[in-house]
């Protein structure tokens, strides 16, 4: 089946640009366009696409209210995917708080923006390392952090705790299955059961809670050494 995408930016021709490249593609299908916030929450409702490629600077509404808009739908299940010329932290960590499912810039090779365009509609975030590391670094360390570890996260089993912080460290589902030298099938359910108990769309989010409540600490870059054999 056709992935069904909704463009989102104020510029005509940065949108005419994006339609060219994914009209050729035969697993993809464009079911709307809009201009501004406000048009993209609108759209989105009127249409259901799987991805919203959403820019961040736009009149009306910016990106960032219509992604937390499009995230709280009952019953809309669309991911945002963030496009933006602005390499910015604030956008970033604002982005993914909002439920943004993935954070690019404008400037990605047409094969890149493919690829995190299918990797989003299947359920997976877009998360590099270096945006996790930002994440670290740059904005947990917030007065407003939440010290308390919230009934969610206690909820987790010692193997779901640890599956979580492997996907706070940017790890796939392939890489935490060499790490824990488990099934693909049991990390997927793992993962799965990870996302149901925090109330967590998609990767994006259940970083920015394990990073938030401690889960992981500002300054561990690098994911925890294999369990022995």
């Amino acid at each position: 089946m056709s992935i069904r995408l909704a463009l989102v930016d104020d510029q005509a021709l940065v949108r005419s640009g994006f339609r060219m490249i994914l009209e050729e593609q035969p697993d993809m299908e464009i079911v709307a366009e809009a201009a501004d916030g406000i048009e993209a929450v609108s759209e989105t409702a009127r249409t259901r696409p799987d991805v919203v490629l959403m820019d961040i600077r736009m009149p009306r509404m910016d990106g960032i209210d219509a992604t937390r808009r499009i995230s709280e739908m009952e019953g809309v299940d669309a991911r945002v995917l963030i496009l933006t010329t602005y390499d910015l932290d604030e956008y970033v960590f604002r982005g993914l708080r909002a439920g943004a499912s993935g954070f690019l810039l404008k400037d990605v090779a047409p094969e890149d923006l493919l690829r995190a365009i299918r990797v989003v509609a299947e359920g997976e975030s877009l998360l590099s390392p270096s945006i996790t590391r930002r994440l670290i670094e740059e904005y947990v360390r917030t007065p407003d952090r939440t010290a308390a570890v919230p009934e969610e996260l206690a909820s987790l089993t010692d193997r779901e705790r640890e599956v979580l912080v492997l996907i706070a460290h940017g790890l796939t589902n392939a890489e935490i299955a060499e790490r824990l030298f488990l099934s693909m099938a049991t990390v997927k359910t793992h993962v799965n059961r990870v996302f149901m108990k925090l109330g967590a769309r998609d990767r994006a989010q259940a970083v920015v809670l394990a990073y938030e409540h401690g889960v992981v600490h500002p300054g561990e870059h690098e994911a925890p050494p294999p369990a022995p054999r």
